[in-house]
């Protein structure tokens, strides 16, 4: 496992879970040490970074294999997030994916992390008719999807429903600038925080905040904007196309590794190709096949 970014806990070691962990960790062997830490990254560990200087990563996460491989590089937050509706379940927006489509793929991703913070996105139509509604689909998403934290698009209106969620014990990341879900609202893909428009992010995300977000995204800000309102903020930011001095970084997988095709957004450094080498792949595979190469001998019994 690849060491965390995040720096060294202040706080007392986590102890096991007093009341059993389910069948797994039942037939493992007690531990010696009652106070050994546990390896598991917190919202506490992600505002240890914010005071410490430290940096932490968060990527998309949609099922069991990518949030293995992305727990066990060191990643420390995973995002279930509503971009499953183009990611995976081939819609142009966000908008029509539903809570009953992201579950399943939360609990694949929550069974399959070890290590990692899961936070869900709350979809379109999910949390916006009052708090109580927020609070319930999130409840939903904690106990059917096994989400660590939710994530919730909105400005400062929305800080009692943070409030509400945050006392019924739902740990909330908030979301401004460019919010996906309101996109039809804000005209489109349009950055958003520039010029005499950054003090209403400034003000929202210091709202949603002291309503208890214990984080706040931002997406497609100006760098300026974005550090303002870092360094307005106590909590830990995360940024997607809002520069360099927020305290975490997001990308969709499929854009950062190069699996989607098409032209990426500015904010996008692709790490790896893998549209070209799965292409590749079933290339092979076809041409063995209808060659007759594949299966050979060492493939049959």
């Amino acid at each position: 496992m690849a060491p965390s970014n995040l720096p060294e806990s202040s706080t007392p070691a986590e102890v096991p879970a007093p009341y059993g962990s389910g069948p797994a960790a039942a037939a493992q062997a007690p531990s010696t040490d009652a106070r050994k830490p546990v390896s598991k990254v917190r919202i506490h560990h992600l505002q240890q970074a914010k005071d410490n200087g430290g940096r932490f990563a968060m990527l998309t996460a949609y099922e069991q294999y990518t949030a293995e491989i992305f727990d066990q590089a060191g990643i420390e937050v995973l995002l279930v997030g509503d971009s499953a509706s183009n990611n995976v379940f081939g819609n142009e927006t966000s908008l029509p994916v539903t809570v009953d489509e992201l579950l399943p793929l939360c609990r694949a991703v929550s069974r399959s992390a070890k290590r990692a913070l899961v936070v869900a996105d709350l979809p379109f139509g999910s949390y916006e008719v009052s708090p109580g509604q927020a609070v319930a689909t999130g409840v939903r998403f904690l106990k059917e999807g096994l989400a660590h934290a939710v994530k919730i698009e909105g400005t400062a209106y929305y800080a009692e429903t943070v409030r509400a969620m945050v006392q019924a014990g739902i740990p909330v990341m908030a979301h401004i600038g460019f919010t996906p879900q309101s996109e039809h609202s804000l005209g489109g893909y349009r950055v958003q925080g520039r010029g005499d428009d950054a003090q209403r992010l400034i003000d929202d995300a210091v709202a949603l905040q002291d309503a208890g977000a214990f984080s706040v995204l931002m997406e497609m800000v100006p760098a300026g904007t974005a550090a303002a309102v870092d360094a307005a903020l106590r909590v830990p930011t995360v940024g997607i196309g809002a520069g360099k001095d927020t305290t975490g970084q997001v990308l969709v997988w499929q854009d950062m590794a190069g699996l989607r095709g098409g032209k990426m957004a500015k904010f996008v450094k692709q790490y790896a190709d893998l549209r070209s080498t799965l292409g590749q792949a079933a290339a092979a595979y076809g041409a063995d096949v209808r060659s007759g190469r594949f299966p050979g001998p060492e493939h049959s019994f």
